[in-house]
């Protein structure tokens, strides 16, 4: 296994945000959850001791989270035990790869395919999930299940995903007058409309009608959240982040420089501002607090997380498009992977808890309530359909029919992350030249595909 390869993908990628990729930077306690009690309610020692490692996606942030369903699942298995330690997005990576190179790794990890396929299977260190998956590809679709295979093995079995989307506050756009170019039941609107929108909310700052500072933030000083100003720029043209075939970065296509000339051109306006010195979570804290009227990083965890702040109304809405049919980035898909750790006993047992916890009918649910997200079992319909906050999540369910192709496998991917947003800053904070900045950004993200 090439230990000093994978060692190098996932260290360079510590600062990566999941679900939060939206700014949520929750740490969790590095406690540990197990499961595994035997019929008469003792541990059976004889048990398959089986470590999960999951990272804090959606409402997993607590080994406690998994404990009912580790719970179900010992009714029917009780003779496997599972034990859960919670990763973050801060130092996940690190312990990862200390465990990897040590020979102590986690049989069972939970994230998405940018990690256990894009960096573990492409590095030969997972299982084949091809008799888990069986023939659940005609129901969980494409778009997800061509994401969760190399070469055409499946290594990764999805449980939830949904779409980044972006928000406005509902109030300033009402008194700006700037609702008029959004389409409020698509919850889509056109490049056009955008700029009128954010030209019309500066209007309404300048003359004391509102009270935010800004219309909006390009935050391009960190990492977190990219997937938001990705989404921005290439959707402003209808344009992709890569190629069709994935073998090169796109930023300086003739579009995507059409779309980031547009945004420098908003910044010397005063439509927009872009500040080098905020992350999406420095964002999203502005728009809690009106600082700015959009954010550019939004899903139903991150108006969560500050719905207790929040004294507008944020209404989420898809990312502006020239022909007005956006195409949203995934939130995921999330699921597991399983580590060749030779150890057949412990591969089957991971298997069968992967197997459980993704199709069964009732504790899949659960689990998919549990991420925040959507199932991606097409016949499981609603699940959020008669929780109290139904009205709430619906505008979220409504953002996966916008979903676009999934291009986070794309090599280098890790590495060309760290070269987006300090191209966004020297665009739109120092007023480069939009082509050659964009031309330099894809050469040195190139030279990593590999």
């Amino acid at each position: 296994m090439k230990f000093k390869k994978v060692a190098a993908l996932v260290l360079a990628s510590a600062m990566t945000l999941g679900l939060a990729a939206c700014g949520n930077g929750n740490s969790s306690t590095p406690s540990q959850s197990s499961g595994g009690a035997s019929s008469s309610g003792t541990t059976s020692s004889s048990a398959t001791e089986i470590s999960l490692w999951a990272f804090n996606i959606g409402g997993f942030t607590e080994a406690s989270n998994w404990d009912s369903l580790i719970a179900a699942f010992n009714e029917a298995n009780p003779d496997i035990k599972v034990t859960v330690t919670p990763i973050n997005y801060q130092d996940g990576d690190q312990k990862l790869t200390s465990a990897i190179t040590s020979g102590s790794g986690p049989d069972i990890i939970f994230e998405g395919p940018e990690r256990i396929v894009g960096n573990y299977a492409r590095e030969g260190l997972m299982v084949d999930l091809g008799d888990v998956w069986g023939d659940a590809s005609a129901d969980i679709g494409e778009n997800i299940s061509s994401v969760c295979q190399l070469d055409g093995t499946y290594y990764m079995y999805p449980l939830s995903a949904a779409a980044h989307c972006m928000a406005i506050n509902y109030e300033v756009f009402e008194a700006a007058g700037a609702l008029q170019y959004i389409d409020e039941e698509t919850r889509t609107w056109t490049t056009e409309g955008f700029e009128a929108a954010m030209a019309a909310i500066k209007t309404a700052i300048d003359n004391g009608t509102v009270t935010v500072a800004t219309p909006g933030i390009v935050y391009c000083g960190a990492q977190g959240g990219d997937q938001g100003t990705r989404a921005l720029v290439n959707n402003l043209y209808s344009d992709y982040y890569v190629t069709e075939d994935g073998t090169s970065y796109n930023a300086n296509s003739a579009n995507n420089v059409k779309a980031l000339t547009l945004l420098q051109n908003m910044v010397n306006a005063g439509s927009l501002s872009a500040n080098a010195s905020y992350a999406a979570a420095d964002e999203l804290q502005a728009f809690a607090n009106q600082t700015c009227a959009v954010s550019f990083c939004w899903n139903f965890s991150n108006y969560s997380q500050y719905a207790d702040q929040t004294q507008f109304t944020p209404f989420a809405m898809a990312f502006p498009s020239d022909d007005g049919t956006p195409e949203l980035e995934m939130a995921g898909p999330y699921g597991f992977g399983i580590f060749d750790n030779k150890d057949q006993a412990k591969i089957d047992a991971a298997k069968k808890f992967i197997d459980f916890v993704c199709n069964d009918a009732t504790a899949g649910v659960e689990a998919v309530k549990t991420s925040s997200f959507f199932p991606v079992h097409s016949d499981w319909g609603d699940v959020y359909a008669d929780a109290e906050d139904a009205d709430l999540r619906a505008p979220f369910a409504l953002m996966s029919n916008y979903l676009g192709r999934y291009y986070n496998l794309t090599g280098g991917w890790t590495e060309q992350r760290a070269l987006w947003w300090p191209m966004l800053a020297e665009i739109l904070t120092t007023g480069a030249d939009v082509q050659t900045a964009a031309d330099n950004f894809v050469s040195q993200a190139n030279a990593n595909i590999g």
